[in-house]
C-alpha cells in the first residue's frame, strides 16, 4: 500500500527557461542594486519548473501552493542570458511534495554555469477552498 495518495509523483521532473530581462534585475526588482537577474526572479522560475513537473499529474480539482523555498542563489546573471531551471520530486509526505531545484544560464558567449540549487516544497490542495 502506498504511503501517500500522491507518490505516483516520485521521480517527476519539470524545467522553465527565460532570458533575463532589464525587468527581471534585482535593480528594477527593488531587491537590489545591480542589473543582473534578481533572486526573487529566479525563485520564481524555479518555482515554474515545479509546476511544470506536477503538470497533467494532478486529478481534475487538485493544485499546488508553494510552502517552503530554500535556494542559494550562487552566480550572477546578465541581462540577456538564458536561464534554464530544472525540477525533480525527490519525496512525498502525505499533500506534501518536495523538489530538487537547480538552475543554469547560459551567456551569449556559449559560456553555461550552475547559478542557483536549492529546495521547494508544494502542498496540494483542492483548487475550490482558493475561489
Amino acid at each position: 500500500m502506498p504511503d501517500s495518495a500522491f507518490d505516483e509523483l516520485l521521480d517527476a521532473h519539470g524545467d522553465a527557461t527565460m532570458t533575463v530581462k532589464p525587468a527581471d534585475t534585482a535593480q528594477w526588482m527593488g531587491s537590489g542594486e545591480v542589473e543582473f537577474l534578481a533572486t526573487p526572479r529566479l525563485i520564481a522560475l524555479l518555482e515554474a519548473a515545479t509546476c511544470a513537473a506536477l503538470a497533467g499529474r494532478l486529478a481534475p480539482g487538485l493544485t499546488s501552493v508553494g510552502t517552503r523555498v530554500e535556494v542559494d542563489h550562487i552566480a550572477a546573471s546578465p541581462i540577456d542570458a538564458k536561464v534554464h531551471a530544472h525540477a525533480e520530486v525527490i519525496d512525498v509526505v502525505g499533500n506534501r511534495v518536495s523538489f530538487a531545484v537547480s538552475a543554469t544560464h547560459t551567456l551569449i558567449s556559449a559560456e553555461s554555469k550552475r547559478i542557483g540549487v536549492g529546495s521547494v516544497t508544494r502542498a496540494i490542495v483542492d483548487r475550490a477552498k482558493f475561489s
